[in-house]
């Protein structure tokens, strides 16, 4: 059973759990305890509840301690490290791969740790809130359905932030009373891109005021509930040489600096193959910045992505052949006689990773595997099936597009 003590309680935080929240194993005769926005090494006063320790006061702060640059910090969810140094969460972020890789018994050469700037998130998914009176838009907070109606945001491009009016009058035209929608905002090449979900559909005159909306605020697309409404100019993406629509709350890189560090780190893990897969392939975030060098065939289970991917590369000048490919590789990966025809392979799965296509790739004699990951777990799990087949980590990137947060990618080459 949890403990709960309004008791104050000193801790001294041993390690940073995976969402970056401190943990304290506590004495005898004591639980161990979460500790937000603590740090390793600190030693922290205050009371428990429920396995967490509110802190009230640091008596001993880390060096790693830093001022956090927001004011909002501690109140909105998006953050939970801004307390902490830049050399400390590169640090951490990095060790986060390092041990869930010697847990599989594995060790790599790690490159230094590529962070995004301040600032430079080109999407962001706000949440807004239409009470009787007034209309809130911003995060959530903490552990908490509430609305924190922010006044400032480092983490986010500044197009993003100055569209709150918008963001506010396309919550009053889509929230029901008392309810809340989902605002999926991105800066694009066209201009900003709103894809409103959890809405009330809109009749003729909500159409109509929709229209307005995105003419007011001169949006280059505004989608709701998955449909385009209005679109006033394309919302593209560079890809390499070729532009990208991504369908309506399509997958995109958090930052167009981590995409450009990214995309680097993939091509040089598949080198100077000339027949790559591209598997999980969205709408070709790899595949086409690959294609100026290499024929490439790109796998992925949605139509939508699959579409914009095609469109992309029939539009680009310069480009070699690019095939599509709708399936479902969790349940279907590419077997070893389909993957015989390539040179290398990229993978880039959702944070549930490839297990079966890992197994597969583990059974092929594909030279070079580019293998891209959101989490730290299944990239382990899945490296290490291929380590099982015969491949050796050539080298490991960690990249931080989630700047004060817990969320890491990661870049492997891999080799036999």
């Amino acid at each position: 059973m949890a403990e709960t003590s309004g008791d104050p309680r000193e801790c001294r935080v041993e390690r940073l759990n995976r969402a970056g929240e401190g943990v304290a194993t506590g004495g005898a005769g004591e639980s161990a305890v979460t500790v937000p926005f603590a740090l390793p090494g600190e030693l922290v006063r205050g009371a428990v509840s429920d396995g967490v320790l509110r802190p009230e006061r640091i008596l001993e702060p880390s060096p790693e301690r830093v001022t956090p640059p927001c004011r909002h910090f501690g109140t909105c969810g998006g953050c939970a490290l801004q307390h902490a140094s830049d050399d400390f969460l590169a640090g951490w972020k990095r060790r986060m791969v390092e041990t869930a890789l010697a847990r599989r018994g594995l060790a790599a050469v790690f490159r230094p740790v590529a962070t995004s700037p301040v600032r430079s998130r080109r999407r962001a998914s706000f949440t807004g809130r239409r009470t009787r009176k007034t209309v809130q838009t911003g995060f959530h907070a903490r552990r908490s359905e509430a609305v924190v109606d922010i006044e400032e945001c480092p983490l986010i491009r500044p197009e993003l932030f100055e569209a709150k009016p918008l963001l506010a009058a396309a919550t009053a035209l889509g929230a029901a009373r008392g309810g809340t929608i989902r605002l999926a905002l991105t800066v694009s090449e066209g201009g900003l891109d709103l894809d409103v979900s959890e809405a009330k559909p809109l009749d003729a005159k909500g159409l109509s005021e929709a229209a307005r909306l995105a003419e007011s605020g001169d949006l280059a697309r505004l989608s709701w509930n998955g449909e385009t409404v209005a679109l006033r100019r394309p919302p593209w993406q560079a890809f390499g040489p070729a532009r990208v629509t991504p369908p309506p709350g399509g997958f995109l890189q958090a930052t167009a600096e981590g995409q450009t560090t990214l995309t680097a780190a993939v091509r040089e893990a598949v080198g100077s193959a000339r027949r790559i897969a591209d598997l999980f392939s969205g709408c070709g975030t790899f595949s086409l910045p690959l294609a100026g060098a290499a024929e490439v065939h790109a796998v992925e289970n949605s139509a939508p992505a699959l579409a914009a991917l095609d469109q992309g590369w029939r539009e680009a000048q310069g480009l070699r052949r690019v095939t599509t490919e709708r399936r479902d590789l969790f349940r279907r990966p590419l077997l070893g006689p389909e993957l015989a025809r390539f040179e290398a392979a990229v993978m880039d799965p959702a944070r549930a990773g490839a297990e079966a296509q890992a197994r597969a790739l583990a059974g092929s004699d594909v030279p070079r595997i580019a293998m891209v990951s959101c989490d730290p777990v299944t990239f382990a799990r899945d490296v290490a099936i291929l380590a099982e087949g015969g491949y050796r980590i050539d080298w490991v990137q960690v990249v931080d597009q989630f700047r004060w947060s817990g969320h890491v990618e990661i870049v492997a080459a891999l080799s036999r």
